[in-house]
């Protein structure tokens, strides 16, 4: 049966007439949106036995205060305001967004209080959360903010914004909302770009800003990050020294925003790789906390997270958030998929970017509900197959088998998930990519990319991490 949150629905056919360079504005993935979701449902999941009435009605109370309303756009598919059914078995989209905004001490603390940026609204981060049918496995696809796109215009509550072509996409959410003036015309633009996109029908979002992240973090502790190598930024005078090192909110924040310094080449995509690695690392930490006698503070995260996010109407019950997180409970982090939308330099401005051949593929993968990796391909007790086509297009190494050598030489640690080749080049054996002995982050193998991070490879190399 067809799926309602996938190609059965599907509201505009952009992405199939759209044949120019697409754009963004600011791409600073941080996958603060994700961090949000995962940080709701493990927090809810954990405490959930623990709900006693006055709890709830804490917790529905800041539910209901974080609503938006998604704004409906001209030849889209009506909006559903209908709560997310977790038990439906059916895959369920959400659009994450970071907004990258000055408004409040905890969001200029971390970002900067210059006057000249304290009206602004851009979205920082915008990933696509998809959540699979049977809840099996999640897919995180990255949107680069300086993506160079076409935009069918929207509607917003002040007005309509026309169409365009070779904007930047996180020019779409400040657009939408200085004409709109709030976060529903933003976050209802940029949703309708990302359809317009990808030809999927996503319902839902949630936006998140600096400080949110922050208190998440804080919330439940800090994280454990392994430095592979010292990283310096004298932007927010940030330090770090290789080993592994327990953050705060705000050294994370700033762990996963540094775009310049040292341990980084100024690019926006490499710094999704860090916060990539975040996110996991803020999982991890929550599913390790004790539910018998941790339940204040995991209570705490939970309040923390739901009120650092704002949600559309279809996300912000309570019911269905507890729900979504008892569906998850079992959830298996190897099954948790990230990748940034393969991308290639704008052909109009290298300091631009626009969508490379392997994008149609990843966003097939999404409209069908698909793993973006193949497990079958990525089980350790098989066979790779010969010049199978990873997630970013490239072709993983022929016949490399689990924890052995091959007949061309190559060596496959399936415990990091890396193929050594004859030459001593790192493969990542999930996307087929190439790793940064020194950073562990991937490029693609096709168009030299950023993609991903191997944080098991880091772990095991530079911090003495045994799998």
């Amino acid at each position: 049966m067809a799926n309602r949150h996938t190609q059965g629905n599907t509201p505009n056919f952009g992405w199939q007439r759209v044949k120019g360079p697409h754009h963004t504005t600011a791409y600073r993935v941080s996958h603060r949106g994700t961090t949000v979701v995962a940080s709701v449902i493990i927090a809810i999941v954990v405490f959930l036995g623990t709900f006693a009435a006055a709890t709830w009605a804490d917790v529905s109370f800041v539910v209901e205060g974080q609503k938006i309303k998604a704004i409906q756009q001209k030849g889209a598919k009506k909006v559903d305001t209908t709560p997310v059914d977790p038990y439906a078995n059916e895959v369920i989209n959400i659009l994450l967004i970071g907004q990258d905004t000055r408004d409040g001490d905890s969001n200029s603390g971390i970002g900067g209080n210059e006057a000249d940026v304290q009206d602004l609204h851009n979205s920082d981060t915008t990933m696509i959360l998809q959540i699979s049918a049977d809840r099996k496995t999640i897919n995180l696809v990255s949107i680069p903010r300086d993506l160079m796109v076409s935009t069918p215009g929207c509607q917003t509550t002040k007005g309509e914004i026309p169409a365009q072509s070779s904007v930047m996409f996180n020019s779409i959410f400040a657009n939408g909302y200085s004409t709109g003036g709030d976060v529903a015309s933003a976050a209802s633009c940029t949703m309708n770009e990302v359809n317009y996109l990808t030809g999927m029908n996503i319902q839902h979002f949630m936006v998140v800003d600096f400080g949110g992240l922050v208190n998440m973090i804080n919330a439940i502790g800090g994280v454990d990050i392994c430095i592979p190598t010292r990283m310096t930024d004298a932007y927010t005078g940030l330090d770090l020294s290789p080993g592994m090192q327990h953050l705060d909110g705000s050294l994370a924040t700033q762990y996963a925003r540094m775009r310049h310094g040292t341990g980084t080449d100024g690019s926006d995509t490499m710094r999704t790789t860090r916060q990539q690695y975040l996110i996991k690392q803020l999982i991890k930490t929550a599913l390790s906390k004790n539910y018998f006698t941790q339940t204040s503070q995991l209570y705490q995260l939970a309040k923390a997270a739901l009120q650092s996010v704002q949600m559309s109407e279809g996300l912000a019950d309570t019911m269905t958030l507890v729900s979504l997180a008892t569906s998850l409970k079992n959830f298996n982090m190897n099954n948790l998929y990230s990748q940034t939308i393969p991308i290639t330099p704008w052909v109009q401005d290298a300091n631009r970017s626009q969508l490379a051949d392997g994008a149609d593929a990843v966003w097939e993968k999404l409209r069908n509900g698909q793993p973006l990796v193949d497990q079958a391909d990525t089980s350790t007790d098989s066979t790779t197959t010969d010049n199978s086509t990873t997630t970013d297009g490239s072709t993983s190494t022929d016949g490399t088998q689990a924890d052995g050598a091959t007949s061309d030489g190559s060596i496959y640690n399936d415990k990091i998930g890396v193929i050594t080749q004859a030459d001593g080049t790192l493969i990542d054996a999930e996307t087929g990519g190439i790793i940064d002995s020194e950073t562990g982050a991937i490029r693609s193998s096709t168009t030299g990319q950023f993609i991903g991070l191997n944080n098991r490879y880091i772990e095991v190399t530079y911090c003495g991490v045994t799998y």
